[in-house]
């Protein structure tokens, strides 16, 4: 079938105050998305449909079936796929005027510099606390508009940082958050998340790189945008510009932006799911559960469920006879908590299931 580009994208070009000049600015704009997941999923296919002429996206997972109610330009038969490769195949077929690369790759302070140049603009749309920093350091340092989003439970967050306005830069994201939090943050996979926030969240932040490129009507800058599902009610929180290129580079050279589901876990402190297969009737064993969500369903039963937000191991009655297990859905929060256990009780056997419920999931327990 052929058709032309004016064809495709004639219900935009006739708005008024967008017209030709802004499609052709759109054509010429190249966009990085960090993240192929919930919000990079619309974000993507929505830019591309829009006719961003060059997107290069970044993911290093693969497509898995509990991503599917939230990222759906994924489909079952695309289990165990790259997300950026299938997306970017995906945005191929709907629009032939836009050149798309995906890289299957992890975003670290090693790579971060290089991957994240020569863009008009950034999209952030992952869900790793120390990879937002990360993206958001280097974006200031290469002077890169970066249009944030995130999510926590039926709460989503956006904003446009790092915008060249009167002779400076707009506030970016350690003028909202100056430090990334000392302990692990529940991630989506933890605490769940609507599939409707997402969507709204990543259509806003396309909505922002769409005004943003084509200079049209008015960013959300030194603003973050809070909007909560549930009552429909959101607020405008305003940010003062203060972290500036110096600073950062400062900080850029002594932060390691490693994110603790990537960092290295002591041996001694996992248990894998098949040996815990083995004691689950062993009365020695004692399993808690720091899940967020208490009535998240387990494959067995276990001795307490207590969040992790809510998790203090000087409020346990600790038997020394016992050996400790924590849990969670990927081993993140788990190994956390059972670091912070042995951190109180050194002589205590603690362990954290390695890989999370997930691995248990697969073990068939």
């Amino acid at each position: 079938m052929n058709f032309s580009k004016e064809q495709l994208y004639e219900r935009q070009t006739c708005l008024q105050d967008f017209g030709a000049e802004g499609q052709k600015k759109l054509e010429k704009a190249k966009v990085l998305i960090v993240g192929c997941g919930g919000l990079g999923n619309a974000v993507a296919v929505y830019l591309a449909a829009g006719g961003i002429g060059n997107l290069v996206l970044i993911d290093d997972d693969v497509v898995s079936l509990s991503n599917l109610h939230r990222q759906v330009f994924f489909a079952v038969n695309d289990i165990g796929k790259p997300k950026a490769e299938v997306l970017a195949a995906y945005i191929r077929s709907i629009n032939p005027f836009v050149s798309v690369a995906s890289k299957k790759l992890r975003l670290s302070k090693g790579n971060g510099l290089t991957e994240i140049n020569g863009f008009d603009i950034v999209v952030d749309c992952t869900d790793s606390l120390p990879t937002k920093y990360l993206i958001n350091d280097v974006c200031v340092l290469h002077e890169i508009p970066l249009v944030y989003g995130s999510l926590y439970k039926f709460d989503g967050y956006m904003a446009s940082f790092n915008v060249r306005h009167a002779g400076g830069f707009t506030a970016n994201l350690r003028d909202a958050f100056p430090e990334p939090p000392k302990n692990p943050v529940p991630s989506c996979a933890e605490v769940g998340t609507l599939n409707p926030v997402v969507g709204l969240i990543a259509l806003l932040q396309t909505n922002e790189v769409i005004k943003i490129i084509a200079g049209i009507g008015e960013p959300l800058v030194n603003q973050l945008l809070v909007y909560n599902s549930l009552n429909n009610e959101q607020l405008k929180i305003k940010l003062q510009a203060g972290a500036n290129k110096e600073r950062i580079a400062g900080l850029f050279k002594k932060e390691s932006y490693a994110d603790s589901a990537c960092e290295f876990q002591e041996m001694q402190l996992l248990i894998a799911a098949r040996v815990l297969k083995e004691h689950l009737t062993n009365e020695a064993f004692y399993l808690i559960s720091v899940i967020e969500k208490a009535e998240t369903p387990l494959p067995f039963q276990v001795h307490a469920k207590i969040p992790f937000s809510a998790f203090d191991p000087h409020k346990l009655a600790v038997d020394q006879s016992k050996k400790y297990v924590f849990l969670c859905n990927k081993g993140i929060l788990s190994y956390a908590a059972a670091v912070r256990m042995k951190e109180i009780y050194p002589t205590l056997e603690v362990f954290s299931l390695e890989k999370g419920i997930q691995e248990l999931n697969e073990e068939k327990i």
